[in-house]
């Protein structure tokens, strides 16, 4: 059975394939991490807003990417809103747009809830010691705020790199894709390619996640815990 996984991933690039599909993944993956950051950090500062209007607004967006399943939200970007705008939008495109969007409505949802979780009373002391509002969000709520978000976001990390995989449906060529044009071509004479293959894939993405993973851990201990 090993003679047969050998001659999968030996034959042509196979291997080298999967890796540059991986690649694909990942960028997606790193682009969505950092627009989610860009746009869920400051999203996240609104929803404590005591503005009404604000408050409702950020809501009704965290709300539309919670309840609707991103499968969904990719093809409505990379169906519809092409059809509507006349123009066909590169599914890559597409799938760095959705992933952020959905990304930066979670963070935004990760941000308010550590600021939430402060107790009032620091605020208030750092009122009483006369700290202007710039000095006590520099000085006692943000510290605090990194501190008690910062697991969370890196746990969101992994969860963006593991759904990206969805985005094999609307024709991205990333490593799922590439291992399934590998077993399509390997299944004639190696019977068992798509245990192999989706085998390979598993490892793949274990190697990438699990460390992410660890590392949520490891500051959840040290700094929440």
């Amino acid at each position: 059975m090993l003679a047969s996984a050998v001659s999968v991933f030996t034959a042509g690039d196979n291997l080298w394939r999967l890796l540059t599909g991986l690649g694909v993944a990942m960028q997606i993956a790193l682009l969505a991490v950092f627009f989610s950051l860009l746009l869920g950090i400051p999203l996240g500062v609104v929803m404590t807003s005591r503005r009404r209007v604000l408050f409702l607004a950020a809501r009704l967006y965290l709300d539309a990417w919670r309840i609707v399943p991103v499968l969904v939200w990719l093809f409505i970007f990379y169906f519809e809103l092409g059809r509507i705008l006349g123009i066909h939008i590169d599914a890559w495109l597409v799938s760095v747009l959705v992933f952020s969007l959905w990304g930066a409505a979670e963070m935004s949802d990760i941000v308010r809830g550590a600021i939430t979780s402060l107790p009032a009373g620091q605020v208030e002391s750092g009122r009483a010691l006369g700290l202007s509002n710039w000095q006590l969000q520099r000085y006692v709520i943000m510290p605090q705020v990194v501190r008690r978000l910062t697991p969370a976001a890196v746990n969101l990390v992994t969860r963006l790199i593991k759904t990206t995989s969805l985005v094999v449906l609307i024709g991205v060529v990333e490593v799922l894709k590439v291992g399934q044009q590998i077993i399509e071509n390997s299944e004639r004479n190696v019977p068992s390619a798509s245990f192999w293959v989706y085998g390979l894939i598993f490892i793949l993405y274990f190697i990438v996640c699990y460390p992410i993973s660890r590392l949520s851990r490891y500051l959840e201990r040290r700094w929440v815990g």
